[in-house]
Order: structure tokens, then sequence, then C-alpha cells
């Protein structure tokens, strides 16, 4: 199958070659208007996908995308193409490379600055097994500014294995010699006349047993300061790269040819190719970030579709930035971080309105936690707005760096919670469980608007980190007005027997339960009471010692159950005389793709799952 197509491709020719290239992109951007996804960086990368898939072949030969969010294009060559209608969906078509999904994704990817390091492994596996495959890497501009793309650089620079990796690089200028004599230097460094060349006077200077050393020696160093006079890329050699490019990523021939030849090149290469995020589509091209990730579009005005959904009030995201403008007008020490999602994590407003405090790091996360450490050491109050999945990639600086310290960096955890759409790899319900085993760190988790607003004030003021987790999802702003207690559990309901203590978001969820024991109960006398947890650590002692009373208590969260508030409240509870103690939470699984709602359903985590589960464990006991 995959020979077939890597011949098809081939027999196309360059005009072939670009009349496919029109069709994909009509195509994703048809189908991409339909289900959401990611639309901009699929459509710079046609060309270049096209020309990979027609020098190299696999599952034999192996590419690795990093992040996966522009493999479109890829899953539309390797046999995927008609269950685009499905993707982002549940039990869909993944938005990322998936191995369990095709044999021609080599490696799982969803986050950053991963491929090179998986790409390496995979080059060495190959030598180990004596194999004769390709490794390839594909790394967009932003990827390689993380951390880790540059230690599998690094070490695969030292490895000297053969080794690709494509440098996609659709915005970031990694540098400005980009003309003849770079092109031409180039074409010399990778035409096997000039290889050979290369190898047969290192062998006859070699030879010359007085002078060849000395000779080869002032050979290199005059090569070198050319390198360093004209040719890009010279951080890349230095680290054990053959670096050819810039080359137009759009242009096939192009790209091909520079394909043939690196592929005979032995050891690391880098090749640099510049494409344009949006390519073909005018309206993403203007805005290629705006049309990164999208919903549903009307294709002809590139305006977002009316949603089938009621939604009401707004984001907590936007909650989030208008509170934080709000409280930055009155203290000039509020600082906001952000590794490259300005937009996602709305800090868009803070960064118009208070640009000398607003710091992108790029994606570098771990550099963001510390970076904030050391601003709060020199008495700033930093924020750090970040993804729940993306924070886990800094959890040792979280440790080392603000809480053994105690500083007071406010940690603000958007995406909280299960997130839909990106699936196993951005599902945020691990925050709560690596979080709260930290000394120190207080973690809230706010119902609604009006709690987030409250909760951001606070963590502004207090001397010591905090965490605040909260959903991708929309929110009422019920009024807050009066005096409240952050650090206190709130009682909504008083009852007998059964207690429901609620985290954050899923209040809604339990309100809902709450009515159903109510109407479909009212002859076996359940009536439940209702806490709104919104610290989950510590702990409130009087929450504690308040569920000791009840015989059956039940937690519902938007997180996993191990390591997750049912499980702290069990633990605390479990010398009392409680009967039954049951978490409604994400099982040991990786969620899936799939809508909150869906995930909800899917895991016994919706109203009727619950109320059902709870009926069944009151009846059922002893």
């Amino acid at each position: 199958m995959a020979k077939i197509m890597n011949k098809a491709l081939r027999r196309l020719g360059v005009d072939g070659l670009e009349q496919l290239a029109a069709e994909i992109r009509e195509f994703l951007i048809t189908s991409i208007s339909d289900t959401g996804g990611h639309l901009a960086s699929n459509l710079g990368v046609v060309e270049l996908t096209l020309a990979l898939h027609a020098v190299f072949t696999t599952p034999a030969d192996k590419i690795v995308w990093d992040v996966g969010h522009q493999a479109y294009v890829h899953k539309i060559l390797t046999g995927r193409k008609g269950r685009f209608s499905t993707l982002r969906k549940m039990d869909g078509l993944s938005g990322f490379p998936k191995p369990c999904e095709s044999e021609h994704d080599a490696f799982g990817t969803g986050h950053s600055s991963t491929a090179i390091s998986a790409a390496l492994g995979l080059a060495l596996a190959r030598d180990f097994n004596e194999e004769k495959s390709k490794i390839v890497a594909v790394v967009g501009d932003g990827s390689i500014t993380g951390g880790l793309a540059y230690e599998g650089l690094n070490n695969a620079g030292r490895a000297n294995t053969d080794l690709l990796v494509v440098l996609n690089d659709n915005g970031m200028s990694i540098s400005k010699n980009v003309g003849a004599v770079a092109r031409h230097l180039n074409y010399l460094r990778t035409a096997p006349s000039y290889l050979g060349a290369k190898k047969d006077f290192h062998s006859k200077m070699d030879k010359l047993s007085v002078f060849g050393e000395t000779i080869t020696r002032g050979i290199e160093s005059a090569k070198g300061l050319i390198k360093y006079a004209v040719l890009p890329g010279v951080l890349f050699e230095e680290m054990g790269f053959k670096y050819v490019g810039p080359i137009d990523g759009h242009d096939i021939p192009a790209l091909i040819l520079a394909l043939k030849r690196v592929r005979r090149v032995k050891g690391p290469v880098l090749l640099h190719a510049l494409t344009t995020k949006g390519k073909g589509y005018n309206i993403a091209e203007k805005s290629p970030w705006g049309y990164h990730g999208v919903g549903k579009f009307d294709v002809e005005t590139g305006a977002p579709a009316q949603s089938s959904q009621n939604l009401q009030g707004i984001s907590y995201t936007e909650v989030f930035s208008k509170t934080l403008c709000r409280c930055a007008m009155r203290d000039e020490r509020i600082v906001a971080i952000t590794a490259a999602m300005p937009d996602g994590t709305g800090l868009y407003a803070f960064k118009e309105r208070f640009p000398k405090r607003f710091f992108d790091v790029g994606i570098a996360e771990g550099h963001a936690v510390t970076f904030a450490a050391g601003l709060a050491q020199g008495g700033m109050k930093p924020v750090f707005a970040v993804y729940s999945s993306f924070l886990q990639r800094a959890y040792d600086q979280i440790i080392h760096d603000v809480a053994i310290q105690g500083l007071p960096v406010v940690f603000a955890i958007d995406h909280a919670g299960a997130v839909g759409g990106d699936g196993e790899t951005h599902q945020g319900i691990y925050d709560i469980s690596f979080l709260a085993h930290i000394p120190g760190m207080i973690i809230l988790a706010p119902a609604n608007g009006a709690e987030l607003k409250k909760m951001l004030e606070f963590a502004l003021s207090h001397n010591g980190p905090v965490a605040i987790r909260y959903p991708k999802d929309y929110t009422t702003d019920e009024n807050l007005d009066a005096p409240c207690d952050i650090l206190r559990a709130q009682t909504l309901h008083v009852g007998e027997k059964i207690a429901i203590v609620s985290v954050g978001v899923m209040l809604d969820t339990a309100r809902q339960v709450v009515s159903l024991l109510k109407e479909k109960t009212k002859e076996k006398n359940f009536s439940p009471a209702l806490f709104n947890l919104r610290c989950v650590k510590p702990l409130d002692e009087n929450l504690i010692s308040e569920l000791a009373k009840y015989d059956f208590i039940f937690t519902i969260e938007d997180g996993a159950k191990i390591g997750g508030v049912g499980e702290l409240i069990c633990n605390r509870l479990r010398d009392n005389r409680s009967r039954a103690a049951v978490p409604f939470a994400f099982p040991d699984v990786f969620p899936e793709t799939g809508t909150r709602a869906e995930l909800f359903a899917r895991y016994n985590m919706n109203a009727e799952n619950i109320f059902k589960k709870i009926t069944e464990v009151a009846e059922n006991a002893k």
C-alpha cells in the first residue's frame, strides 16, 4: 500500500503534484470548516508533506511530526481522507499522530519539542537492529524554541547517526543570509561530487605524514571562517548537523531535489524550509494565529459558525483576563507570563494594556515557572497563565524553584478538566493529582465566574504559591458581592445520610443530582446535603468534621480519580464511621477525544449516571 502510494506520487510529476496540492488545500478548507481543527498550520505544509512522501516510503521510513497539528496532509496521504468527517469527534479521527490509528504514524505527538528526541531514539533503534530505514523529524519554528528540542539536537549531533530534521519555519527568522551564496553553498554541500571530493581530499592529506594534518587543520579553520561569514544555520552546524537551506517550502521541485540529496548524506542533517502558515486561504494567511485552531466556520467569510449549543455567559478565560487587568491597574508589581499562548490563555488584553509587564517566553514551560520564581523573589507578583496539560511539563520547577522557597507565584490553570477535541494529549485532568501533594501549594477551583474573580484577587494577595484551575467552558457570573471565604467550603443544602461534595465547575452537575434524588426517591426519604468545595488544598477542616456525620459521601470532580479530591477526602475520613466514600472522577485511563458532555457520559460522570450510582450504593448498604 505504502509503495503504491509513493510510486503514484512520483508518477504525477511536478504539474500533477502541484494540482494535487491545490486539491488537498481545497479539501482541508472545506472539511475543517465543518469539523473544526488545526487549519493554518496544515495549509502551510501541503507541498512539504507531498515532497516527503514522494521521497520517503512510510511506514518503512519513519516521519515524526512535532506537536502533530500539522499532520493532516500526512493522514490524507496515508489512507485516512475518508475519515476526516469524524475529525476531533468521539471515536473518530485523532487531530494528532497516533500509532494505534495507523502504522504510518511513527510516534504519538501532541505536545511540542519532542520530535527530535523521539526520532533519535528511533534512529538508534534502527542502528541496533541493522535496518536501513530513514528517520525524519518535522519540527516547527515555534517548537524548536523549546529546551527539549535543543537537548535532542545536542545528543543527535553527538550520536552522529543518520537522521534528518526538517525545520518548518513559518514565521521565525533564524538567519538573514538567504541569498545566492547560501543557495550555492547548499548545492555544493549536498551534491555527491562535493561529498566525494571532500572524502578523497581528507584521505590524500592524511597520507602526507609531515604536513598533511597541518594543511587539513588550516583549511578546516578557513572553511569555518567562511561559514560564519556567509552560511546560515551555524548554530546547527556547531551542534553536529549539516545545515541545508533555507529553501522555499512551497516549491515542490526544490523540495524533492533537496530531500533526495540529504537522503544520501551520512550523519545528522537539518533541512530548513520556509513556509507560509495558512497558505492558499487568504483569510488564514492574513490571520495565521486566528486560524491555527478553529471551530466550524464559513469558508467565504471565515466567520465562526453559529453554535448549536445554547451558550450563555462568558468564558472562564475571559473572566480571568478582565480580572487580571483590573488588578494590574491597582498594583504595578503584577506581571503576566505565557508560554507562546497569549490568546489562548486570555493574556492578549494584558499584553496590550501593560506591554512592559507582559512576557511571552515561547514554548518553554519549565523556564516560565523558574522565570516566575525569579520575578517573585525580586518582589514582583507573577501570574503564569497556562493550559493544564502544558503545566505538566514544568513539574520539577514547580516543586524546586517555587514551592520549596514558598514564592508567591500564581498559576492560572486554563483548560483544566475534560478538554474535548484535542484528545488524550490535551486532557487537563491531572493537575490536582500532581499539585496536591506539594507542601505549601494552595489549589482553588471556582464553580463560576464570580468565584474565579475572588480567587484571583486572593491569590495575588497571598504570600505563597496558588493554583487556580478552570475549564475551557462558559460560566455564569453569579453575584458574590457578599463576604466570601474562598478557603472554606460552601454549604448549599443541609441533608441527612447522604453528602455530596462538588469540586469547582461540577457544581451544576451536582445540583442536578440533588434535584433527581429529591424528585425520584421521595419514598426512600433520601435527603442529600450539598457542599461546594472551593479550596481543594488545604481541605476545609470544618467540612471534614461535617462529612463525618453522614453515612454516604460522594465527591464529584472534573479530574483524575487517582490522587484526586475524592481520595484526599477518603483518606481523611478512613478512621471515622462513614459507611461509604465514592468519588466520581475520571478512572485510570487516558480519556479520548469527545465533548465534555460526551466524556462525562462515557465515564459515568453526568447527572443521570451519578444519580443511579448514589441510589444503588444507598439501597444496597447493609
